[in-house]
């Protein structure tokens, strides 16, 4: 293997790229602890040593960091330490590093996420989000199913309304069919606004 380019990403810290392609960040003071130059050789020895105790040291003190900031999920956590330039098979020890201490826990992620978010989004809405979030579709469903129906869609799309200061009572035609909109949007079904707005109206 041979050292092909040494760039600087930042004041101290260098991209290395070997036989071509991106291999790993290093400090300046590492390039020299493990005599890595532009052109030479590296052995296959030295690279396995860079990665157990340099690299995956680093990354499994980053994920820890990342998780004590706050909750994430394992994807959220994996695109972090991408971004923080961790080779793959670095990214996946350290995942699996956070995992065993259970720093790292997608269910318990959904659930608590479905739980502080219900009566306030809709079904549809949470969901989205936590895809997009990278939750697997069962670990959402399984979180729906842990919290029940606590609040409700009804509780949501009255506190939007309550939001909105809209008056079902005094609204015309043109309101109407806008808050319908503006809800629908938000994911909630037609039939729950109408119910919630026929109370809503009842209880003025």
């Amino acid at each position: 293997m041979t050292v092909t380019a040494i760039e600087p990403c930042s004041k101290t810290k260098y991209k290395v790229s070997i036989d071509g392609k991106f291999a790993f960040v290093l400090y300046k003071g590492e390039l020299s602890r493990f005599h890595i130059r532009e052109g030479e050789e590296l052995s296959e020895e030295t690279r396995q040593k860079i990665c157990s105790e340099v690299l995956l040291k680093r990354a499994k003190l980053r994920a820890m960091h990342l998780l004590s900031d706050m909750d994430r999920t394992e994807n959220a956590l994996r695109e972090k330490l991408r971004l923080g330039l961790y080779p793959p098979e670095i990214i996946d020890a350290a995942v699996e590093y956070v995992k065993s201490f259970g720093y790292l826990n997608d269910a318990r992620y959904a659930e608590n996420y479905v739980r502080s978010r219900q009566g306030m989004k809709s079904r549809r809405e949470i969901r989205a989000q936590l895809q997009q979030k990278g939750v697997p579709s069962d670990l959402i469903d399984d979180a729906f199913e842990a919290c029940g129906d606590e609040g409700g869609e009804s509780d949501a799309v009255r506190r939007l309304l309550e939001k909105k200061r809209f008056d079902p009572a005094r609204a015309d035609e043109r309101e109407m069919q806008r808050i319908y909109g503006y809800l629908a949007r938000k994911g909630f079904s037609y039939e729950t606004v109408r119910q919630v707005i026929q109370n809503y109206t009842s209880d003025a």
